[in-house]
């Protein structure tokens, strides 16, 4: 017999319906970010055959201003393929059955965190204090 002041176990069981309709959204996330990463390489590999075609005659502000542009269109994709491997770790949280549930206290991730960020992995508490540090 349990004592009463251990704490149960937190259940984190959810329908094989729910499972499936989370998968399929994250797949969907996933899949539209990679869309929007290969035609952000896309357009990088233009413009970059453009610029080098077009940079006769450029002089050393010309040269700075697409080196700071390239720049920034490369951070973007970056920050595309960091989202998409977010995405790819959440499908695999839920396949293990760990989706949802915060990675460093435990407890369930409320609804409303993981419906403006799906790739949630710590609650607002531990959130707070990753921030913090």
């Amino acid at each position: 017999m349990a004592k009463a002041t251990e704490k149960a176990a937190p259940n984190r069981s959810r329908t094989a319906e729910e499972t499936e309709s989370i998968r399929v959204a994250l797949v969907e996330r996933r899949d539209e970010l990679q869309a929007e990463y290969d035609e952000a390489l896309s357009q990088l590999t233009v413009l970059q055959r453009e610029r080098l075609e077009d940079s006769a005659g450029d002089d050393q502000a010309d040269t700075g201003t697409k080196t700071f542009e390239r720049e920034q269109e490369i951070t973007l994709a970056n920050n595309l393929l960091e989202r998409i491997t977010q995405v790819e770790r959440a499908i695999e949280r839920l396949g293990e059955g760990n989706y949802g549930w915060c990675e460093r206290c435990g407890n369930a991730i409320p609804v409303e965190r993981l419906a403006a960020f799906p790739v949630a992995t710590r609650c607002v508490s531990c959130k707070q204090l990753e921030e913090r540090r």
